[in-house]
């Protein structure tokens, strides 16, 4: 008899397909994420960030470095994959002006919807075919101060705290440690840009020098320093950014 020809399967690179356990969360809508002119350095930081071992990054640079906005694709990009079932968005109640939140006009909401304005303006900037309310109706993103994290624990979660300059080391501490199984955590913040009165900031800077080291990296603890270069915004913050440097 004529031997039969075997039938040879095109064996697929790891990167093609993911394996089925790790998609925890089928989505029920993939959304179109828009790929933007990003830089070499960006892409370096996706790389790192979107990595399986990778569960904390701690990011810091100037304003204009598109901080919230790689912190928003990556989360987009997790969430499409099905490794994370949404993301939360936390920032420190902090006020960068004489006029606190309590004389504002509004409910407690309202004042603190504005906190989320730079979150939502980014999953705008991103997504091609969902909006933000939707995603919130859907549970897929929500968005809370930092001091409502305590007691909570978070698994399979894409966690962005921003403007973490303005964070003290008890609500860091506080953020870092509800993480759990599958989660993952992004730290973002400018040290040039603190609201915290003198002798209570400065913990996101010393988190970057503490967990800089490689045992940090080999517990999935990274960290990444943007500069003047990086700024994407525009030229004139780029100048500006180098000259407030030296002002005291």
């Amino acid at each position: 008899m004529p031997r039969q020809k075997k039938t040879v399967k095109p064996v697929k690179e790891p990167s093609e397909e993911l394996e089925a356990e790790d998609v925890l969360f089928k989505p029920k809508l993939q959304l179109k994420i828009k790929e933007l002119d990003w830089t070499q350095k960006q892409r370096d930081f996706f790389r790192l960030g979107l990595d399986d071992n990778t569960r904390i990054v701690i990011l810091s640079g100037p304003a204009g470095t598109s901080k919230t906005l790689m912190a928003v694709y990556c989360g987009l990009k997790l969430m499409n994959e099905g490794k994370v079932s949404d993301m939360m968005y936390l920032r420190s109640a902090v006020e960068s002006s004489e006029a606190k939140l309590g004389f504002l006009p509004g409910s407690a909401e309202e004042k603190l919807s504005f906190y989320n304005l730079p979150f939502l303006d980014k999953i705008s900037e991103l997504v091609a075919n969902a909006s933000p309310q939707r995603l919130i109706t859907e549970n897929k993103i929500e968005m809370f101060p930092v001091n409502f994290a305590r007691g909570l624990n978070w698994s399979h979660k894409f966690v962005i705290l921003d403007e973490a300059q303005n964070s003290t080391k008890k609500e860091l501490t506080t953020v870092l440690t509800r993480l759990s199984k599958g989660s993952k955590c992004f730290i973002l913040g400018d040290p040039m840009q603190t609201d915290l009165r003198h002798g209570t900031g400065g913990a996101l800077e010393k988190m970057m020098h503490i967990f800089g080291d490689e045992e940090s990296a080999a517990a999935g603890v990274v960290t990444f320093k943007l500069d003047e270069e990086d700024i994407m915004r525009d030229e004139l913050v780029k100048f500006l950014v180098k000259k407030l440097r030296a002002f005291d």
